[in-house]
């Protein structure tokens, strides 16, 4: 089945002046213009390519990638705004529309929002929206603790930053446990923490049993006798610093640290730590 605004892989049936026609089953014969044709291309060869409608709504296909198909969230850019909505930029020639009622506040021109890609049900034309709370949170999270997400950050609160996962639920990484600031519409990975009664979601930038600082600590021995048996890191050190160098926040540096300390490893002196 072919699915608009998604990638699908089609059979090139024939060759033309300007381009190629590939085999979209129920729809037809579905045009791939010459301009996205590869140089090597032959009949019955299968091509991956996006399909969506072109300005006058005809279905057609593209080896263009969309910073964004049906289904996902993203952060694109306004590039126009006009009587009928705003029309973003999304790695393709013809923008795509966030109507009116899609907005939660008017668009600007050459801002970035984050936006939600679907079908109109109505007009069956592929758009955006900035209400995102419609798409998320509509099917019952089956997640594992440990197991392995796709972050996308949407907005910062009190306690950390809410996240989009796999683009179907919310989630929550907390302040503490983060090494610095992050940006609305970044991608990241991240694992399960928790799951709670409430079906709300905890994340995690490491892997769950990585915080146990037996690994951790191991990596910051390594580091010293690389560095010569001395690092310039303290339990008052920049947290940025801290995960520039070690990839870790802050509050498990100081875990791991803590640990080699008892465990007569390394020493703790005012300007870093040093091996034992």
């Amino acid at each position: 089945m072919i699915l608009p605004g998604r990638y699908n892989t089609l059979k090139v049936v024939k060759y033309v002046d300007f381009g190629v026609y590939l085999d979209g089953a129920e729809m037809g014969e579905i045009l791939l213009p010459a301009r996205y044709v590869p140089e090597v291309c032959e009949v019955d060869e299968d091509l991956e390519v996006f399909i969506y409608l072109d300005s006058e709504d005809r279905i057609i296909a593209t080896t263009e990638k969309p910073f964004a198909q049906v289904g996902e969230f993203a952060m694109l850019r306004v590039n126009a705004v006009n009587n009928v909505g705003a029309f973003l930029d999304w790695g393709l020639m013809k923008d795509l529309l966030v109507p009116f009622r899609e907005q939660k506040m008017n668009m600007v021109a050459g801002r970035s929002y984050l936006v939600y890609v679907y079908v109109d049900p109505d007009s069956q034309r592929i758009a955006a929206s900035a209400k995102l709370e419609k798409f998320l949170d509509n099917v019952i999270p089956e997640y594992k603790v440990g197991e392995e997400v796709s972050l996308i950050v949407e907005s910062e609160s009190e306690l950390g930053y809410n996240a989009i996962i796999n683009h179907l639920h919310r989630g929550i990484l907390y302040h503490d446990e983060l090494p610095g600031p992050l940006n609305k519409g970044q991608k990241l990975k991240a694992y399960i923490k928790k799951v709670r009664d409430d079906k709300k979601i905890d994340l995690s930038l490491y892997r769950p049993g990585y915080e146990q600082v037996d690994g951790i600590s191991q990596d910051i021995l390594n580091k010293l006798h690389e560095a010569g048996g001395f690092l310039p890191f303290t339990d008052k050190s920049d947290a940025a610093l801290i995960f520039e160098r070690f990839a870790i926040s802050k509050k498990i540096f100081k875990k791991a640290i803590g640990a080699l300390y008892r465990q007569r490893r390394i020493l703790m002196e005012e300007k870093g730590i040093r091996l034992i």
